[in-house]
């Protein structure tokens, strides 16, 4: 049985691995081979993905970029925040998902850029399997920019946005 997966399809199942338990997990197709790994001591890399081509009677793996998958992911977590530049905290994603700026189709946006937020204060949402997670900020301070469209799909650790803490 030859298994094969779309980018969506990874998206999803990274996202219900990230929400299971499972602490290791392989599988393989004609041209890929994916390894999730957590909780493992002296381990960095919880995912790999390495795709596999055909070369006459030799195959060559190349390392494909790193895809991390948190090995504890909270029921509504909220966003990573790392600091890029001096003046400005990034907001990042904590999942693998799809981004909404507002609560539903037609409403207003949680946020803008010039936003002035708080801590606490929902900024988006990220769609995962069919759940909706609210993403609140961790720091006070002005939405300098927004990095990502609505409704478009998101990798784990991926900005979102840029906020100019007080």
């Amino acid at each position: 049985m030859s298994i094969q997966l779309d980018h969506d399809e990874l998206h999803r199942l990274l996202a219900a691995l990230a929400e299971s338990d499972i602490q290791e997990f392989r599988l393989e197709g004609e041209d890929f081979r994916l390894e999730v790994r957590r909780n493992l001591p002296h381990s960095a890399d919880l995912a790999n993905v390495a795709p596999v081509a055909s070369l006459s009677e030799t195959q060559v793996q190349q390392q494909a970029p790193q895809l991390k998958v948190e090995s504890s992911v909270p029921s509504n977590p909220p966003p990573a925040v790392t600091a890029s530049r001096a003046d400005l905290v990034e907001v990042t994603a904590p999942m693998v998902g799809t981004f909404y700026r507002s609560p539903a189709p037609g409403e207003p946006s949680f946020v803008e850029v010039g936003t002035r937020i708080g801590v606490g204060q929902t900024v988006c949402i990220l769609e995962a399997m069919k759940l909706m997670n609210e993403l609140e900020s961790e720091v006070s301070g002005e939405v300098i920019e927004i990095l990502v469209e609505n409704g478009t799909p998101v990798e784990f650790g991926e900005v979102l946005m840029r906020v100019k803490p007080n």
